[in-house]
This record gives C-alpha cells, sequence and structure tokens, in this order.
C-alpha cells in the first residue's frame, strides 16, 4: 500500500526513498467498510483521505433534507471538506464510503509539518490543490453550460470505470438529474 502513495506522489515530484520514509511517518493508514462515514456533517475536520482503493462519495444536505452528490472519489484521488479542513473548523458535508475503502490520511498538523519540514511536498499539495480547484471549476461551468444529457456524456467520457461502480441513484444527484431522465440518458 505505501509503494501507491509513493508512485502517486511521484508523479508530481521527485522524492529519495528517505524522503518517503518521512513522507509516509506522517499519515495512517485507515480501512473502512462500504457505508461507513470518514466524515460527518457538523463535525470538526482534520484529516484529509488519499484513497488507495474503494469508492467514497461527498454529501451535501440541504435544508430541505435532499442530498447532493458534491464529487466522488476513487482510487488515486484525494477528499475531504476542504474548506473545513483548511480552516479547521466543522464540516458542512459527509464523506461516505460507496465500497470497501482504504486510505491514507494526514491530519492538518502533520500536512502542515510535512509542507513546513518538506518544502517539496508543499509544492506537491500545491499541485494537487491546482487540479482539485480546476476540476470543480470545469463541474460548475458544465452546470452553467450543459444540459443534463451532455453532462452525462462528459461525466461517460472523462470516468467511465466510475459509472460501472457508483448506483444510479447517486450519479443521478451528482448530475442533478431524476433517476428516470438518468435512466433515460442510459438506455
Amino acid at each position: 500500500m505505501k509503494e501507491k502513495l509513493k508512485e502517486h506522489i511521484e508523479k508530481t515530484i521527485s522524492i529519495s526513498d528517505d524522503e518517503f520514509t518521512f513522507i509516509v511517518s506522517h499519515f495512517t493508514f485507515e480501512n473502512y467498510k462500504k457505508n461507513d462515514f470518514l466524515i460527518q456533517e457538523g463535525e470538526h475536520v482534520n484529516h484529509c483521505y488519499y484513497v488507495i482503493s474503494g469508492l467514497l462519495k461527498l454529501i451535501f444536505n440541504d435544508k430541505n433534507g435532499k442530498q447532493h452528490i458534491v464529487s466522488f472519489a476513487m482510487e488515486d484521488w484525494w477528499e475531504s471538506d476542504f474548506s473545513a479542513y483548511f480552516k479547521q473548523t466543522k464540516s458542512n458535508m459527509s464523506l461516505q464510503c460507496i465500497e470497501d475503502t482504504c486510505v491514507y490520511s494526514i491530519s492538518f498538523k502533520n500536512y502542515q509539518k510535512l509542507s513546513t519540514e518538506l518544502p517539496k511536498m508543499e509544492r506537491f499539495f500545491l499541485l494537487k490543490s491546482h487540479s482539485g480547484h480546476i476540476a470543480s471549476q470545469q463541474r460548475i461551468l458544465s452546470f452553467l453550460n450543459s444540459n443534463a444529457k451532455e453532462r452525462y456524456e462528459q461525466l461517460l467520457n472523462q470516468y467511465p470505470s466510475l459509472l460501472q461502480r457508483v448506483p444510479k441513484t447517486l450519479l443521478a444527484s451528482y448530475l442533478g438529474v431524476s433517476r428516470e431522465t438518468l435512466s433515460r440518458f442510459s438506455s
């Protein structure tokens, strides 16, 4: 499992074996079962998660109790309620397993320590943040510029394996359509 984390980091920055030993000492390996929560709405967020295996959903419940899927996170992706993580506040979202999931978590304290003591990791985290920010903006633009069928086709083209792993009800929520509408797209 450590090797997957190392390979992931080395896609962005070069690190020595000694540096990786130092890096991984700041992370905790964790296993979760399907339906377990890594973050629950209203709780203080102290960890960010790198997915080794499995699938997560970041959920926002609106004031009417309707559940919205903000994002999915599968292998080789990072996830958290980033606003709450970086501001060290309580979450207004929940992070839940769709499948049994293995992650490496890093506390905010260890994130800061690692970034300070090994500046190339600060660069790594910055580049990962840029990628996440770009993906979020693309999703927003997709909602502004595309109809539901086009958003479905974009998702199918961009993440075909995700559509095989996520129940249609959750995909519909992510795309902002009803389950019935999604069924018409996929038939």
